[in-house]
């Protein structure tokens, strides 16, 4: 029999609404100040931890909403801003640098619902509020520190073949100069480091000299990496931050994108992401006499480094051991009550370290910190220029055999020891960044784009309701519930997909699916008028307007479906954002303008002897 479905279909229909509407529902909650405390590295919140924060919220008399205890984190929710913030400041004073105490907004979603892992929508920084970084990567520094790296093994492998060399210098591109006293010697060396530097162009320069130059595809993976490790370091962190939903992404060759939505305090990001400090472990080269240190005459493998309190110290150029090689740093005292720094350092460090220090017991071994500042001084392009800043913070003689760990010392205070062993603990940057653009957006101009994004949705829903219902009566009734079955499904499976996330691109995609929806209704009820005035009856009109316009239908949404698919391969960001939205929102429309408007119209009409449709 014609316009009839089997009664499964009806009960699936059901569901799936449910579901959706079930999935949607935490979004009308909203979210609550909060403060997420998580563990620093190889730390977990315990039952301990949360009985010191509610002795320390109780003390300073705050009072918290809600605090809980859930998979190593501590959530506590607070009415206001105001009394967030306090208790953060509260809760850094006695934690420590254990843990990483973060502002944050927390979903006030009902436990109900959350038990059922119904939770909201993941809002973008448009509409959520936070931070916009725009970060370069300095490639001439990165380029540079390859360079020394490239000077530093031609002399090594010099050495060990017993080649004498005259001078090495610095040349153009990130090349290297050797000369040598004469024109033989030159050859054996060329003939002998040709062999063992693939990725380095070695060719003979004047009578008695060579060069070596990074050949283009060393020079291209050399950019590639600093980003790509640039980026994995920045993600690394976010985390500490214990920001929710982070963006970390690159822009063109040398630039990263990081948005830090719902986050409240923007200098601690700003300080964490841009800070540049590593550190290199060198040998103390103890033949130079103070004098000729103070003097800056020292041989052409060491260099002088100034210690904090202004003394010179000369360091071989060889650098033993960098700040890439740390998995792990921790702040602590030592047995006389002053702070140091614990450094884990990764099976490859280890084995250098051992190696190194192995054949060096009772040498001195220096610590020297690294850091590039903003020297206050912009370039031609009005970016600013960063300034080198080194310094010793340790000399100690090597006692014996060093492995994966070590501790250093040396160290003025013990906020300086904290903020040194976070920035060891996220990874040192291989290179040094630069912000180049910074945005604020606030909560207050997110909760707005919000509404002005309701506002759009709401009258493009009341716009299509008029029409539906003006033209095509009882019909565009019909087609007015599967608009907002439609709506809800959007905002259902959004909330359900873990890498959705709702901009404001992403809210003009949800008013673009429902035009889309609204045209389907319109083929259909089109094609049921046309069948009428063919002559058919109500029946074969309803059974041959769905299925006319079904091809129609599937055609015209497989192809925005494939433009959304494009828009998300190649896009970025918000671009994301809306093909997301906008592919959710063609699934969803087919579903409830072939499906949904059908199963009404077969339980209005199905099987009934109607002679006149209000259509």
């Amino acid at each position: 029999m014609l316009n009839r479905y089997p009664l499964w279909k009806y009960i699936m229909l059901i569901v799936v609404i449910i579901v959706g509407l079930l999935y949607a529902l935490p979004n009308l909650y909203g979210e609550d100040p909060a403060v997420q405390i998580t563990g620093a590295r190889g730390v977990a919140a315990s039952e301990q931890t949360l009985n010191q924060v509610q002795n320390t919220l109780k003390k300073e008399q705050i009072s918290a909403k809600s605090i809980a205890l859930e998979d190593g984190s501590i959530l506590a929710r607070f009415d206001s801003s105001d009394t967030q913030l306090r208790a953060r400041e509260s809760l850094m004073e006695v934690l420590g640098d254990q843990y990483v105490v973060a502002l944050n907004l927390a979903p006030a979603t009902p436990r109900w619902l959350s038990t059922i892992a119904a939770e909201p929508m993941k809002l973008g920084l448009d509409l959520r509020g936070g931070v916009h970084f725009l970060m370069e990567v300095d490639m001439e520094t990165a380029l540079g520190k390859l360079q020394e790296q490239n000077i530093d093994s031609l002399r090594s492998d010099l050495r060990d073949k017993g080649i004498a060399w005259t001078n090495v210098r610095k040349t153009n591109n990130y090349g290297v100069d050797i000369s040598f006293r004469n024109g033989s010697t030159r050859d054996d060396a060329v003939s002998y480091l040709q062999g063992r530097h693939r990725d380095l162009v070695i060719s003979g320069q004047g009578s008695n000299g060579l060069r070596a130059v990074m050949s283009d595809d060393r020079l291209r993976e050399a950019r590639e990496y600093a980003v790509q490790q640039n980026i994995n370091i920045l993600r690394n962190r976010v985390n500490q931050l214990g920001v929710a939903e982070p963006l970390v992404q690159r822009q063109g060759a040398d630039r990263i994108v990081v948005e830090l939505p719902g986050i409240q305090d923007t200098a601690r990001a700003k300080e964490i992401l841009g800070a540049t400090a590593t550190l290199e472990f060198r040998l103390v080269n103890t033949s130079v006499d103070q004098s000729a240190a103070a003097s800056g005459r020292v041989p052409g493998d060491s260099e002088v480094k100034m210690t904090r309190e202004g003394q010179p110290v000369v360091l071989y150029k060889r650098v033993i051991l960098t700040g890439d090689h740390i998995t792990d740093s921790t702040s602590s005292q030592d047995e006389y009550n002053q702070p140091q720094v614990n450094i884990s350092l990764d099976s490859a460090g280890g084995n250098i370290m051992s190696n190194f220090t192995k054949d060096n017991i009772g040498k001195p071994m220096a610590t020297l910190f690294v850091e590039y500042k903003d020297s206050g001084k912009k370039d031609a392009n009005g970016r600013a220029i960063l300034a080198k800043q080194e310094e010793v913070i340790n000399v100690a003689n090597i006692q014996s055999r060093l492995g994966n760990s070590f501790r250093i010392t040396g160290i003025s205070n013990a906020n300086e020891a904290r903020q040194l062993s976070l920035l060891l603990r996220a990874g040192a940057l291989i290179a040094p960044i630069q912000i180049v653009e910074e945005r604020t957006i606030g909560p207050t101009l997110g909760m707005q784009n919000i509404k002005q994004g309701l506002e759009a949705c709401l009258w493009g829903l009341v716009a299509s309701i008029v029409f539906m219902v003006f033209f095509y009566k009882k019909f565009g009734i019909i087609a007015t519930s599967a608009l907002i079955a439609n709506l809800v499904l959007i905002v259902g499976v959004m909330s359900l997909l873990p890498g959705a996330t709702l901009t404001m691109p992403g809210i003009a995609g949800i008013v673009l699916t429902l035009a889309v929806a609204v045209d389907a209704n319109v083929l259909i009820n089109e094609r049921i008028k046309e069948e009428l005035k063919n002559g058919r009856s109500v029946q074969q009109a309803i059974h041959e307007g769905y299925k006319g316009a079904f091809s129609s239908i599937i055609d015209a949404n497989v192809t925005t479906l494939i433009t959304a698919i494009i828009l998300y391969a190649v896009g970025t960001g918000s671009i994301k954002g809306f093909a997301i939205t906008t592919a959710i929102g063609v699934a969803t429309s087919m579903f409830t303008a072939i499906v949904g408007t059908r199963a009404i119209v077969n339980l209005l009409y199905g099987g009934k002897r109607i002679n006149k449709l209000s259509i």
